[in-house]
């Protein structure tokens, strides 16, 4: 299903002439140097086509024949590649296998044939002279740039041209037609689109997911014996064409290529999206889950609003409701990818999906607080001193997924929401937010009459023991803050956790110590009014319980966070 999927994207994307979708054979590759040759062979310059300055520094893409697949056996590209195969120049140190490189890709360029292409003449000129390599040093400094430069690649460019010689159109033809007439390898029924076709026994690596091998990893491999089937080889125990394997390689890198509006990261998972068909969801997907871009910090706030109002407004035009929406999630695991989820839905029940949790994540919160948490603060508000690495890589997979099925949230999410409160003895927004989605998603589908367990903002109707302690522990803090302003340290910042988890062991000491903060009150009117609201709070506590559930610790912190946010919150005149 994923991989048939990806093929119809790649279908699509190549009826595009503006999608710059690879055609089959060819890719896209970053070629910062390009070697000028003239008619006879000799170097004219090496020129440099990286823009920008230091990380951001980039080369420009050029359209090459596809990246052989090697790890340790040599194979070389067509008419470009590294120093080492282009120029028998190793940028790593001394190796006794750079020769036997360089032999195989001036071996490979030798037998590609493009009759009267003076481009391809100069190459082979270029590549049979013994002194090319004095010639090469005579360029300076840039020579000496891509000596210096790690596996940058080269490909070369006839003198008086605009073009490198991979791009002229007798050179595309000729390789275009080296490619149909490669039909070597087992034939048989192809998995993703039921025609007849030559097995890919190796299927193009992929690139771009977070954590992976440089040079890319597989999600289709059988490199040991316990992965085979009745004796079969690679590729063969899952017969896949070459040409529907090149068409899913192709359109998931394109995904996942460098500068993709059709991927974010997800704790350890890098996630992709697509839909079957041009949709709106698809431009805007992004916006919702991920971080706002600097220069635009309101963009996501201004897409989930959209989103929410759109079942009055018809945001989603009636065409695009049926199509359907695919969200994949790879995490590295070795040389292979691992699918940590895999949603596949249409565009109307995936727009209802996100807009319900941004409706389940709904809280009341301060005026300078964003009123869309993206999945990504989420995920950092439960992570050890808030940083993006300590994230729980379960954690951020299954979320993403119930997320996007329409599912409750995952049970860890919960805990270690939690978990963070009474480690960090304190209730934040993302966290609160977090909590009220967990216990509603998980009320809701328990009991589907029941729709709401936890509202927006404070709900005094609500009798569950420990929204109620929750209440009173905040209440009891701002007690303790008003009789002693400026206090360095509050119950909260010592008790928060016994309070929360045991509430036996502390809510009576507390509940004594609060007579002598009231005592210091000079406001009487104040006075009387703390003692109404605690009165209000404990009419619906029987007794401090002796342990709360992972559930009511859940409610606890809303209940806490609801009446603190109702404290500071300027009440309007009647």
């Amino acid at each position: 299903m994923i991989l048939q999927a990806l093929k119809e994207y790649y279908d699509r994307k190549a009826a595009d002439p503006e999608a710059n979708m690879a055609p089959i054979g060819w890719e896209w590759k970053e070629i910062p140097f390009v070697l000028v040759l003239d008619a006879d062979g000799r170097p004219v310059s090496l020129n440099d086509l990286r823009e920008g300055t230091g990380r951001d520094r980039r080369a420009q893409q050029a359209l090459v024949p596809q990246t052989v697949k090697r790890a340790s056996n040599i194979s070389a590209n067509l008419l470009w590649d590294n120093p080492e195969y282009a120029f028998a120049i190793s940028t790593e140190g001394p190796d006794a296998k750079t020769p036997q490189r360089h032999a195989a890709f001036c071996a490979r360029a030798e037998s590609f044939s493009v009759p009267n292409d003076a481009g391809v003449l100069s190459v082979k000129a270029f590549l049979k002279r013994e002194d090319k390599l004095a010639l090469l040093k005579r360029l300076g400094q840039p020579w000496q740039e891509l000596v210096a430069e790690k596996n940058a690649y080269v490909t070369f460019q006839l003198a008086g041209e605009t073009q490198i010689v991979l791009a002229s159109p007798k050179v595309k033809s000729a390789y275009d037609a080296r490619v149909a007439a490669e039909s070597g390898g087992e034939k048989s029924l192809c998995l993703l689109s039921g025609h007849q076709d030559t097995i890919k026994r190796l299927h193009a690596p992929i690139k771009g997911v977070r954590g992976a091998q440089p040079r890319g990893a597989d999600i289709v491999s059988f490199n040991l014996d316990a992965f085979r089937s009745f004796g079969k080889k690679q590729g063969a125990n899952a017969p896949v064409g070459k040409t529907s394997a090149f068409a899913y390689t192709t359109a998931l890198n394109h995904l996942l290529r460098r500068d993709s509006r059709q991927k974010l990261q997800v704790g350890d998972a890098t996630t992709v999206f697509w839909s079957e068909r041009e949709s709106s969801l698809e431009t805007q997907f992004p916006y919702f889950l991920n971080e706002p871009p600097k220069d635009d910090p309101d963009c996501g706030t201004r897409a989930v609003e959209a989103l929410m109002n759109a079942p009055q407004t018809g945001a989603l035009p009636p065409a695009e409701t049926g199509a359907r929406f695919y969200v994949l999630g790879l995490a590295p695991n070795n040389s292979r990818l691992a699918i940590r989820f895999w949603v596949a839905s249409t565009v109307a029940e995936m727009g209802a999906n996100i807009r319900q949790h941004f409706l389940d994540l709904k809280i009341a919160h301060g005026p300078r607080d964003r009123d869309a948490l993206s999945v990504f603060q989420l995920m950092v508000s439960i992570a050890h001193l808030g940083k993006s690495e300590n994230i729980p890589p379960n954690i951020a997979g299954d979320t993403m997924r119930c997320l996007l099925a329409g599912l409750p949230y995952p049970k860890t999410l919960l805990d270690a929401a939690v978990r963070r409160n009474r480690a960090e003895q304190n209730v934040t927004y993302a966290r609160a937010a977090l909590i009220k989605a967990c216990i509603n998603r998980m009320v809701r589908f328990q009991n589907p009459q029941h729709k709401e367990d936890l509202t927006v903002s404070l709900d005094t109707s609500n009798d569950n023991t420990g929204y109620r302690l929750g209440r009173l522990f905040a209440t009891l803090e701002k007690i303790q803050m008003e009789a002693s302003p400026g206090i360095n340290a509050t119950i909260r910042d010592r008790y928060y956790g016994a309070a929360s988890g045991v509430p036996v062991t502390v809510f009576g000491n507390l509940m004594r110590l609060k007579n002598h903060h009231l005592a210091k009150l000079d406001n009487a009117g104040r006075r009387v009014n703390f003692e109404k609201l605690l009165a209000e709070i404990m009419a619906g506590v029987a007794d401090f319980p002796a342990h709360l559930s992972m559930a009511d610790q859940g409610r606890f912190a809303i209940g806490y966070y609801h009446q603190m946010q109702d404290f500071f919150t300027r009440k309007k005149e009647a």
